[in-house]
């Protein structure tokens, strides 16, 4: 694979980085990554992982722009109220990089769509705020065998955890938490999307570069008000309906 004037400069951060360099470089642009949730975690992820020169950026999310979003999805402008999440995005991102292909998908993922649309990438970002689809989402990475990273904030914290077949996501959470806390119930600062979609970002990176040690059957914990994190193992539930067995 070869780099075009432009992408050489472009990159080049990354291709004097010893753990990226050149191979790891044309492994970002032969991926493909879906982005399940153009929100919070998902719109700083998406502009990361496009400045990167992932190759294939596939982005699902049926919302549209609400001028309440714009606290903390940087993807978005004003003047983007009213318009679907996924073209907003498309638009921001082609302009950030036209080396990047946007596909997409402007529906919900549901347990339904979920097995053919991760199946058709190579690692997943799943950056949603709903319990339900991230069991949807998980349960198709396990079928499929793909990588999934998870981000998820609230208030002041957040986590990342990255998740490739067992442990998987369903083992951390067993059953739907029966209150679960949503950033519009709760509120969550602004700046704390940037820190966990860049964290997710990251993984995702080390993920496709191979470079160091994905977070893979750990959990990431940051505490935004104390300004500490620290990581924790998840355990492999052997009665796991997805991954036990």
């Amino acid at each position: 694979m070869i780099f075009s004037e432009d992408e050489v400069e472009r990159y080049a951060r990354h291709l004097v980085l010893s753990e990226v360099g050149g191979p790891g470089q044309q492994a970002l642009k032969r991926a493909r990554v879906l982005i399940v949730g153009v929100g919070g975690v998902g719109t700083p992820a998406a502009l990361y992982l496009a400045a990167a020169g992932v190759g294939t950026l596939g982005l699902i999310d049926d919302d549209v722009v609400g001028l309440s979003n714009l606290q903390r999805q940087i993807a978005f402008s004003t003047a983007e109220v009213g318009r679907p999440k996924v073209a907003a995005a498309a638009d921001r991102l082609t302009g950030l990089n036209p080396h990047v292909v946007v596909e997409t998908h402007a529906e919900r993922l549901t347990e339904d769509n979920a097995a053919r649309r991760v199946g058709a990438y190579d690692v997943v970002l799943d950056g949603t705020d709903d319990f339900q689809t991230r069991l949807w989402v998980n349960a198709a990475c396990v079928a499929t065998g793909r990588p999934l990273v998870s981000g998820a904030l609230g208030r002041w914290s957040g986590q990342v955890g990255v998740f490739t077949g067992r442990p998987c996501y369903r083992c951390l959470v067993p059953e739907i938490p029966p209150d679960a806390e949503t950033c519009a119930r709760v509120g969550v600062v602004g700046a704390l999307a940037g820190v966990i979609g860049a964290m997710a970002t990251l993984e995702t990176i080390k993920l496709i570069a191979g470079a160091g040690d994905p977070l893979s059957g750990r959990l990431l914990l940051y505490d935004g008000l104390a300004g500490a994190a620290r990581t924790v193992r998840v355990a492999a539930d052997p009665t796991c309906p997805v991954c036990g067995g």
